[in-house]
């Protein structure tokens, strides 16, 4: 596998780790995205030296990076439906646990969902009582639409501000994670999203990027449902912003 090389999807940020791991190994990356992904993250992503093929929009991206990979026989790396990809960002849920053993809500923005699942699975399988809440836009509400169905479904027509959660599909494996260990998932319209990036970055000084700012945004605005005083943590999860894109969005 490390010899044919990797291929992925990925909005930006899988892409980057991808990109960052292959070069450590001394193996080839292919990095499948959207010919509207965030500059910054082409740019880090080719930094790393791998090789970007752009399609038209999330909504294309899995089938046209399916078909290079078996022209190729490339292995591919899920970007969340990965057991391997899910424990490593179940560490997240370990790490909160060990800093704030009393936490009583914990709010996950969601993609692909790896990132929820493997801290919901984590969580739980040591604090059950701990409430767990996804967050995903309604522009691009796979895990909230597959729950409501029982089964894994497509996005349909993505359109989000918050490009690190345009995940075109459901994961069969995310999907039955969330299903079995997260208490909620809530979806967001844009102006909540962007409204808790500005607070962010006017209040703490810090910039994240629309995805990032998901699930304080949830919380913000009511819908993480967390009772008034609860110890809750909000994971915020990436800073990759185009300077272009920040000033239309401020």
């Amino acid at each position: 596998q490390r010899e044919r090389g990797l291929i992925t999807i990925s909005a930006g940020n899988h892409g980057q780790g991808l990109a960052f791991a292959a070069s450590v190994v001394g193996t080839k990356a292919v990095i499948f995205m959207p010919k509207t992904a965030v500059p910054t993250k082409i740019d880090a992503i080719r930094g790393y030296g791998a090789e970007i093929h752009f399609t038209e929009s999330m909504d294309d991206v899995f089938e046209r990076m399916d078909e290079y990979r078996i022209a190729h026989d490339l292995t591919f790396v899920s970007p969340f439906d990965d057991p391997a990809i899910i424990a490593g960002q179940g560490t997240v849920g370990l790490e909160i646990l060990e800093e704030i053993p009393d936490v009583e809500n914990i709010v996950v923005q969601a993609g692909g969902g790896g990132l929820l699942s493997g801290v919901s699975m984590t969580v739980k399988s040591l604090r059950p009582d701990v409430r767990v809440v996804g967050v995903e836009p309604i522009g691009a509400n796979k895990i909230r639409k597959s729950l409501d169905a029982g089964k894994p479904l497509r996005t349909g027509p993505i359109a989000t501000v918050a490009d690190g959660l345009a995940a075109p599909f459901a994961g069969n494996l995310t999907q039955a994670i969330i299903s079995h260990y997260v208490d909620d998932v809530v979806l967001l319209e844009e102006y909540e999203i962007v409204h808790a990036m500005c607070l962010i970055l006017e209040r703490m000084n810090v910039l994240v990027e629309p995805s990032g700012a998901a699930s304080l945004a949830a919380v913000l605005c009511g819908k993480a449902g967390i009772e008034p005083g609860s110890k809750t943590v909000v994971i915020l999860t990436g800073g990759n912003v185009d300077r272009e894109k920040l000033k239309s969005l401020l």
